[in-house]
């Protein structure tokens, strides 16, 4: 427009082209897109993600996604393989989660597997691969000193507890929410019915949620009625070579597992971040009379 041309239109002509220009800038100042909250899972080789392999196996961190609407939730599978709460520490996995880290974001951290191995060296007559990655049982505040034969450094071990707690405030510390879970539950049968130990790790991580004030699932109780139910034939066809770790088919129904467990937490939002998929999983109804897991508490 010349300089000047404005003069000569009428005042009603003008006013339009006014708010003419103030639409056009309306639009060109629009609001970026809210960023989607993450959900991270800090876990074992039971969940973590595996590429394709000859055995089948998977993680049930690597087929969560699916189950959340992509544009409500994003999942962050940082499960490692042989990793305890201590070494998914030493070995800087944790520090690289909380560096992506944002308020409003979830953590789901699961352990407990390899923390009963050796703090740093296999009992006598022991077969087992020495990988040093033990933490002292319970949920106290004890603490070992060591010279890690493994890293050739000094470490402070602490206690399995401790390591929950260390993470828990971390996540706290960016304005995000933890969530424990149990143990993913392994394929251990006895007298016709699935074994479900309480008195060490699923007890300890329960514990903690208790005196923290973290929400909790209790993932291996859900698995193991499931597994009761299902029974031992069709229970095998889910893992690969060994009792621990799934193939494709038991990480996809652990990982619905897990939503069962999470859309029970009435304080948090997944219940509305599920996808289609996600939304035909049932809500956990806790155990059943008849539980091959004794109560927590």
């Amino acid at each position: 427009m010349i300089r000047g041309a404005m003069k000569t239109y009428s005042p009603a002509l003008r006013l339009a082209l006014v708010c003419l220009g103030m639409s056009f800038g309306v639009g060109a100042v629009a609001a970026a897109p809210k960023p989607v909250p993450k959900l991270f899972v800090a876990s074992d080789s039971t969940a973590s993600f595996y590429n394709p392999n000859p055995k089948n196996q998977q993680g049930w961190g690597a087929v969560l996604q699916p189950l959340f609407d992509p544009q409500k939730l994003e999942v962050v599978d940082l499960a490692r393989g042989g990793r305890s709460s201590r070494t998914f520490v030493t070995e800087g996995h944790w520090d690289r989660l909380i560096s992506q880290l944002s308020a409003g974001d979830f953590v789901i951290i699961q352990f407990g597997h390899n923390d009963a191995s050796a703090l740093n060296e296999e009992p006598p007559g022991s077969t087992r691969p020495l990988r040093a990655r033990g933490t002292i049982p319970g949920t106290g505040d004890e603490s070992q000193e060591i010279d890690n034969v493994l890293t050739g450094q000094h470490e402070t071990v602490y206690s399995y507890g401790w390591y929950l707690r260390k993470m828990i405030a971390d996540v706290r510390a960016k304005g995000a929410t933890p969530i424990l879970l149990t143990l993913t539950k392994t394929k251990s049968w006895r007298g016709g019915r699935i074994e479900c130990p309480s008195d060490t790790y699923r007890k300890w991580t329960w514990e903690t949620s208790q005196a923290q004030h973290v929400a909790f699932v209790d993932l291996t109780r859900i698995i193991a009625d499931r597994y009761q139910k299902e029974g031992p034939e069709k229970v095998k066809a889910q893992f690969i070579d060994d009792s621990t770790h799934t193939n494709l088919d038991g990480a996809t129904a652990n990982a619905q597992d897990v939503v069962s467990g999470l859309v029970t937490l009435k304080q948090l939002p997944f219940r509305k971040m599920l996808s289609k998929a996600g939304r035909k999983i049932a809500a956990d109804r806790g155990p059943p009379k008849d539980s091959v897991c004794p109560p927590l508490g």
